[in-house]
């Protein structure tokens, strides 16, 4: 456990000095630190790696999905061993989160991240059983965080402004809803009847409660975009989930499109279906320019440092969700003008991907300088 806790403390943010992080007792030490702040969103790195895989994989890249596909099993099986250890070691501070109104979304990363990887198996080792297992953990999480955090956030007593309070992080209960839509509509299109039909009802029952509460959560984001104070500190990189959030619900509404065939109910809402499906599209490509802008005020205009932060898994995200969205929605809707996009978001969410990756090694190189 010590292992796996040395290999990704990087993933940790902390705020050990460097003389704590020095040879000897401070290594412990920066590892006990470490774990007690870790992020509640480090699934969040699980999530870009996975769905980086499957965008290669829609797109012929088989060596590139194969190898993320590995090293996600890997990253899973590491973050998870460590969010337990800490809620064993330190429980304060790891419920203590699910109260914390800008940590505590952090944690539907944990139902995305097994949902995503569920897909990884269906699609790339059509390995239904397994992907049953982790739609089970996902829709099991699910039950569990949703309404425990709302709940806990609704009834504190000391809450803060709305301008301190949300970010786009908030809208990981969105990507959460529509991975469970997600994953229940693959997991249908690879079963039989009379689950298809119940799979699918899951599915549209989720694609349709995510639309609303990204509706809900993106008017209090935008309210709190426009109305108060923005500085390049509060453009944290979640904000990219503003896109991702529509780019999942794409792809979610693609794929019921295109399992109609096998439930009444779908076919009859085809045109609903398909509205709503480009409505997605259409919010989520509107997100991108204005994203772009921003981050250029923030880094060249602002000249905020660029170093690595856990927190940029969740831009790489909705960058490789477009991608695999915008393919399904193109072959749903056969429109086939679309064909181009997701190859170039695919290259720029892989590109993405190496820069944050090469962050984290270098992050966790420079941690073993020190211990050495």
């Amino acid at each position: 456990m010590r292992l796996i806790a040395t290999v990704l403390l990087p993933l940790m943010p902390t705020t050990t000095t460097d003389d704590e992080q020095t040879a000897g007792s401070g290594a412990p030490a920066a590892m006990a630190k470490g774990l007690a702040s870790m992020s509640p969103a480090n699934f969040g790195v699980v999530m870009a790696t996975g769905i980086v895989s499957i965008a290669a994989h829609n797109l012929g890249h088989e060596a590139v999905a194969r190898v993320l596909f590995y090293l996600n099993n890997v990253l899973f099986a590491a973050v998870w061993a460590l969010s337990v250890l800490r809620a064993l070691r330190h429980p304060q501070a790891f419920f203590g989160d699910m109260a914390d109104h800008l940590r505590g979304p952090g944690f539907f990363t944990a139902i995305a991240a097994s949902a995503i990887l569920g897909g990884q198996y269906m699609l790339l080792d059509g390995n239904t059983h397994a992907g049953q297992l982790l739609w089970m953990l996902a829709l099991f999480l699910w039950v569990t965080l949703i309404y425990d955090i709302f709940a806990v956030l609704t009834v504190k007593a000391d809450k803060p402004p709305l301008n301190r309070g949300i970010n786009g992080g908030w809208l990981l209960a969105v990507v959460a809803t529509q991975s469970i839509a997600v994953s229940s509509a693959l997991l249908a299109a690879a079963s039989q009847q009379p689950y298809r039909l119940e799979l699918n009802f899951l599915s549209l029952s989720m694609w349709l409660w995510g639309g609303m509460l990204y509706i809900w959560l993106m008017s209090l984001i935008f309210y709190r975009y426009t109305f108060f104070r923005f500085s390049p500190d509060d453009l944290t990189p979640p904000y990219w989930i503003n896109m991702g959030a529509m780019a999942i619900s794409t792809l979610a509404g693609s794929l019921l499109i295109m399992n109609a065939g096998d439930a009444p109910y779908l076919q009859s809402l085809l045109p609903f279906l398909k509205g709503f499906t480009v409505f997605y599209w259409a919010a989520g490509t509107w997100w991108i320019p204005m994203l772009i802008l921003l981050n250029v005020w923030r880094y060249v205009y602002k000249r905020f440092p660029l170093s690595y932060d856990p927190l940029y898994w969740g831009a790489v995200f909705p960058l490789g969700m477009y991608s695999v969205s915008t393919q399904q929605m193109d072959i749903a809707m056969e429109f086939s003008f679309l064909s181009p996009v997701p190859t170039v978001f695919y290259y720029l969410a892989l590109a993405a991907w190496l820069l944050v990756f090469s962050g984290l090694v270098l992050q966790l190189a420079r941690l073993l300088r020190r211990w050495t």
